[in-house]
């Protein structure tokens, strides 16, 4: 069953909510005060927005940050592909999309565990956290060729992130926030599909044919990431 991503967002965002109510009853904190609820977008990999929801100081300086990033992906194909190995292949997929009108489309998601560092108020009025943690990413593209059907591809994939937030207090409890990060992710497995295709099937990552997907399959290695949107404090 696919479930469209508005409606992953809220599922994901809820369970958020439930981790860091669990990490900071685990912690021994009396209460949820000084919880961050905050919204960010800008750039990791292309247009992008997060939910996040984190709480700092659980164990003196040291806290917990979950979130939810969802990026479209403009380069969803690799243009310079031809669907082989040795680059024998008739057809780039760039020669696809100009002769027959092919199009491309992607979406990238990625749930985020971190731990925090408050590094408290670094200039006036601006407070900076540092954090790292775990990364699950899910991404998705597509090769849509109109009338003639599509192909797609998928990926699930680990990966470990770190980065840098700052924050400036705009009115009572809302304040400016910034993100600067970098994610990375590892190979995992590549299953395609679509109306397309004659050779739908998950290609792992020592499979004879998986170098060909993963050429063609534009999804992030290392990814940088530069962020800005508000948050609220609790």
């Amino acid at each position: 069953m696919v479930t469209d991503e508005p409606t992953l967002m809220k599922n994901l965002i809820s369970l958020t909510v439930l981790a860091i109510a669990a990490s900071t009853a685990t912690a021994g904190a009396q209460s949820l005060n000084g919880v961050e609820l905050g919204l960010t977008g800008g750039y990791a990999g292309g247009l992008s927005g997060e939910a996040f929801v984190h709480a700092p100081n659980v164990v003196g300086p040291v806290g917990v940050k979950v979130g939810v990033a969802v990026t479209r992906s403009a380069d969803a194909i690799n243009d310079s592909n031809d669907g082989t190995t040795d680059g024998s292949g008739p057809f780039t997929f760039g020669d696809l999309k100009q002769n027959i009108g092919a199009t491309e489309s992607g979406s990238q998601t990625v749930v985020s565990l971190d731990g925090t560092y408050s590094l408290g108020e670094v200039a006036p009025g601006v407070d900076t956290t540092l954090y790292a943690g775990g990364r699950y990413g899910m991404f998705r593209s597509t090769e849509d060729y109109g009338a003639d059907g599509n192909v797609t591809y998928s990926s699930n994939s680990f990966g470990i992130g770190a980065g840098v937030m700052a924050s400036y207090a705009l009115s009572g409890n809302i304040s400016l926030v910034g993100d600067l990060g970098v994610d990375h992710f590892f190979k995992s497995s590549i299953t395609t599909g679509g109306s397309n295709t004659n050779a739908g099937g998950t290609y792992n990552t020592g499979d004879a044919g998986y170098s060909v997907y993963d050429d063609r399959f534009v999804r992030p290695g290392t990814n940088f990431k530069a962020r800005v949107g508000v948050k609220a404090t609790f």
